[in-house]
């Protein structure tokens, strides 16, 4: 997605943070898989929401901000979205 992107600065600020904070969740979701506790693993997954929710912003600048269009984004948005559902569950049942 990334290099898709528009080459103006905004695009490119823009798409760094959904890189970062897209690649950011693969990582810690890791790091929760090899989490010492539960304690450990239910902050680990905190930390995919925090990301995930993140992403979810940078996506919604990118379409606000008329850089790339709604329709082109769909599909990615969609996927954020099932994944912040995904973990949200994942968190609740290992609080529980």
């Amino acid at each position: 997605m990334f290099v898709a992107l528009p080459k103006t600065e905004e695009a490119r600020v823009l798409g760094r943070q959904v890189l970062r904070s897209g690649t950011s969740v693969g990582a810690n979701y890791r790091e929760a898989q090899r989490a010492r506790s539960k304690a450990e693993f239910i902050a680990k997954i905190g930390d995919c929401l925090k990301e995930l929710d993140e992403t979810s912003y940078w996506l919604e600048l990118l379409v606000r901000g008329e850089i790339v269009a709604e329709a082109k984004l769909a599909s990615l948005r969609d996927e954020n979205e099932q994944l912040l559902a995904i973990f949200t569950t994942i968190s609740k049942k290992a609080k529980g």
